[in-house]
């Protein structure tokens, strides 16, 4: 009596675990498939955004909310190079291979300036504190581009040392440096002018498939349970009974 009080006792324990266990891994899935939706849904935005009418420095976003609203949105601003503030972030790659991000500052009709990335370098692999030099018209220019976030943040050995060459960027230390307030945001330059840059940046996208990935993951999990329960608990016992 008390075997098979304990019997029915462990099988109801393994019952309950799988049950948890299937609902637990089906919920993280199905949340997987609502983030994927989710990331398709602002895919779709960005998309749209890039086929709006070009803003302007008067409707360009002040603040950062107004910025990730218009993250790729196609700008056409005028206003004047800061040549003396040109920063060159290292270790930024263009069609896989290694090299600089350009950027300026561009000063506005209205004084404040927007950073742009006006496009990518290689580097001199003889002598890597070498920078190219980049022709950077004097007087009123326009350009055209896209809003985009400021570059990406890489691991920083040197800790934010200042110089022509850097790793990263910070908006709100840099304008304190060059003496200009910055709108948070950052231009990606797709005009051509004759300054030997290369502008194949890549198109906005967000990671849909790695949440499809996760998905299918704990849809997996979930299924290996109810699988290894009908084998261990159902099926392998009544083959042995008849064995």
């Amino acid at each position: 009596m008390g075997t098979d009080y304990s019997t029915r006792t462990l099988a109801a324990i393994v019952l309950i675990a799988t049950v948890l266990g299937m609902g637990i891994t089906a919920r993280l899935g199905m949340w997987q498939l609502s983030r994927a939706a989710q990331k398709q849904a602002l895919q779709t935005a960005l998309d749209e955004r890039g086929h709006l009418a070009p803003l302007d420095d008067a409707t360009l976003a002040r603040t950062a909310p107004e910025a990730e609203a218009q993250h790729y949105r196609p700008v056409r601003l005028q206003g004047e190079w800061r040549p003396a503030a040109t920063v060159f972030l290292d270790n930024r790659q263009m069609n896989g291979r290694p090299g600089f991000f350009v950027v300026t500052p561009l000063v506005l009709p209205g004084g404040d300036a927007v950073l742009v990335q006006r496009g990518w370098a290689p580097r001199d692999m003889a002598d890597r504190t070498r920078v190219p030099s980049v022709p950077t018209p004097a007087g009123r220019v326009e350009v055209r581009g896209l809003i985009a976030p400021p570059p990406a943040r890489l691991f920083d050995f040197a800790g934010g040392a200042p110089g022509t060459i850097r790793q990263n960027l910070d908006l709100a230390a840099f304008a304190k440096e060059v003496g200009v307030t910055l709108r948070p945001l950052s231009v990606q330059q797709l005009d051509e002018p004759a300054d030997g840059l290369s502008r194949h940046w890549p198109a906005p996208a967000v990671d849909i498939h790695k949440h499809y990935g996760y998905a299918f993951q704990w849809f997996a999990m979930c299924a290996l349970m109810a699988g290894l329960y009908v084998w261990f608990q159902l099926l392998r016992p009544r083959l042995r009974r008849r064995a």
